[in-house]
């Protein structure tokens, strides 16, 4: 909370795609106390050349709940001034964006971290599927959850 009003909190879940540059100009407009803003776009891979879309679904309203819940704690967290956390939803051919987590903060390190935390508990917590389709025509089953996911979040414990 920056001169006593509340940072901005900024939840999507859209199948539309995203103007990252856009997003994060509407994020710092007016915030002169800012000295940082992070960014962070996750971009799905095309595998090798094996994968043709990631399809992702959600649990709607569940969701962007979460998303809020940890938006919110690392505002209070790391004091930052605004945090922005778009997720899309649907088919996503490689190279299209799937998330966006702009972090805004008085300083660099407050903004790397909030960016950081958002995307680690983005990744382990937030009700979100991804199936694979596959170059070939074929789809995969739903991925399962990584290990590495759940220790990046361990080490905000």
């Amino acid at each position: 909370m920056a001169g006593g009003v509340p940072a901005p909190v900024v939840v999507r879940v859209q199948r539309e795609d995203f103007d990252a540059a856009a997003e994060t100009a509407r994020l710092t407009a007016g915030s002169a106390a800012a000295g940082a803003v992070v960014t962070f776009t996750g971009l799905c891979r095309d595998e090798g050349g094996r994968l043709s879309a990631l399809e992702l679904e959600h649990y709607p309203g569940m969701a962007e709940a979460e998303i809020g819940r940890i938006c919110r704690t690392a505002v209070e967290r790391f004091s930052l001034l605004g945090i922005a956390a778009i997720h899309r939803v649907g088919k996503i051919a490689p190279g299209g964006n799937i998330v966006l987590v702009v972090a805004l903060a008085p300083h660099r390190h407050a903004a790397f971290d909030g960016a950081s935390f958002v995307m680690d508990y983005l990744k382990t917590s937030a009700p979100f599927w991804k199936k694979e389709h596959f170059a070939d025509g074929s789809q995969g089953g739903w991925v399962d959850a990584k290990d590495s996911d759940d220790r990046a979040r361990e080490k905000w414990s």
